[in-house]
């Protein structure tokens, strides 16, 4: 182990060792166990790139390092320096940029001059539960069924669950430029590098690009890479929540961050279980959700929608069973929706928002019973009406659910730029019920918490 005098305060030495063992995706260094620690990066120097990793494990012999760069140019002997525990400097510098897993701008505009911030761990943990604030209010969304059915209130974390090819991130995408919040991160872990582009440049707005941040790794960089990714992501959400702001945190996949720290795990020598992922999955998706949802007094709130790929459109697979335990309520896209050509292809049923029934009023309850009501209804005797075997007049709601359910799926479908009040309103109208008591107007309840 050698040692190296810097000048303070960045630090008071640097640590150096040596690789004895390298690795796809891995390597060991020998001569820095009694100073190093998990979570420290590494750093080893190339003619021409420097290669990064982070300490995964530490023994009497030597530390295990995950890397973040291609292995094939590191050799036995080369000397590797360990630095500090991982941090970032998030702050309105990065808003309009797209930012790599090292939370260095890798796109936007580049003349914007780089203005430091506050410097924040990647793996800190979560509030304290007990100094925790409340859910906040109701927030408008932009669709319908959002500012209804399925209300997001500020602080909630919500999980968007969905096999591929649904419109999983085309409806995320919509939920960034619709939902209320002063700013908004997005995560994009694992995804195409065509559809990162796509995202920033067609999805959101000019005016929406203002107030964003994009943390991405995409599917083609290393493991390691897309787990830091996930903590950049979640660690710049903390910076502006500190700052008193409310903030909108979208993370698409979740799925794809418990995939590579299966691939890590399983590298260190962690044991596999069900469907090969290890113990350890459920801590790491906690850990991330927990650092999401209310502040404490003087801060702001962490709005988190965490998108999960279902294998299979099978919801009771390992990572999605685990997930909707998690969070703060689940939206379900079902593709027999999506492939009659309703987007976003929300199953209502199977769907809920743990924030109800406070977030709304006694009579929006109500009327969202009664949805749900009609909805099932119609859905026990589809199967009859496809086999032209339904005969009306012999039960009066199903004929009512029967020739309700075109508007009710149209529902669903329909976008709303005016707020929660009108949704209720036009849901009164579908369902052909009356306005809402003057005592108790829309939102009312919301406003009350």
């Amino acid at each position: 182990m050698r040692t190296k005098p810097v000048s303070p305060p960045t630090r008071l030495y640097s640590l150096w060792g040596t690789v004895t063992d390298v690795a796809p995706g891995m390597l060991k260094v020998a001569g820095v166990s009694e100073l190093a620690g998990v979570g420290n990066e590494i750093l080893i120097q190339k003619p021409g790139e420097t290669i990064h990793g982070e300490i995964l494990s530490v023994s009497a012999e030597s530390v295990t390092a995950l890397l973040f760069s291609p292995c094939d140019t590191i050799r036995i002997g080369d000397t590797v320096e360990i630095e500090q525990e991982a941090r970032i400097e998030p702050g309105d510098h990065w808003l309009g940029h797209v930012i790599n897993y090292r939370g260095e701008i890798a796109g936007g505009d580049p003349s914007t001059a780089p203005i430091k911030s506050s410097i924040r761990r990647l793996h800190a943990p979560a509030l304290p539960p007990h100094a925790r604030r409340r859910l906040g209010p109701r927030l408008a969304t932009g669709w319908m069924v959002t500012d209804t059915l399925l209300p997001i209130c500020r602080g909630q974390r919500l999980g968007l669950f969905a096999g591929s090819g649904i419109g999983k991130s085309t409806f995320l995408g919509s939920l960034a430029t619709g939902l209320e919040a002063d700013r908004v991160v997005i995560a994009l872990i694992g995804e195409r590098g065509r559809e990162v582009n796509e995202f920033v440049q067609h999805t959101l707005t000019p005016e929406m690009r203002k107030r964003t941040v994009v943390v991405t790794a995409t599917a083609s960089e290393s493991p390691g890479a897309k787990k830091r990714a996930a903590n950049c992501a979640i660690a710049t959400a903390e910076h502006f929540r500190d700052q008193g702001l409310n903030v909108l945190f979208l993370f698409d996949s979740i799925t794809r961050l418990a995939e590579a720290h299966r691939e890590t795990a399983l590298l260190a020598g962690e044991v596999p279980a069900l469907n090969a992922f290890p113990p350890s999955t459920v801590r790491v998706v906690a850990e991330l959700a927990e650092r999401a949802g209310p502040g404490t007094e003087g801060k702001g709130d962490i709005t988190a929608v965490f998108s999960v790929l279902v294998a299979g459109s099978d919801l009771e697979e390992p990572v999605a069973d685990m997930i909707r335990g998690m969070l703060d309520g689940h939206i379900i896209l079902a593709r027999p929706i999506a492939e009659r050509g309703r987007f976003p292809a929300i199953d209502v049923l199977r769907s809920v928002s743990r924030c109800l029934p406070h977030a709304a009023t006694a009579e929006e309850n109500d009327l969202l019973k009664e949805y749900r009501r009609m909805i099932a209804l119609y859905e026990e005797v589809a199967p009859m009406l496809r086999a032209n075997l339904y005969e009306f007049g012999k039960d009066l709601n199903s004929d009512r659910a029967i020739a309700l359910f075109q508007a009710l799926d149209t529902f669903v479908a329909t976008r709303c730029a005016d707020g929660i009040e009108v949704s209720f309103n036009t849901l009164r109208e579908v369902l052909g019920v009356g306005e809402p008591p003057a005592a108790q107007p829309a939102g009312a309840a919301a406003a009350k918490r």
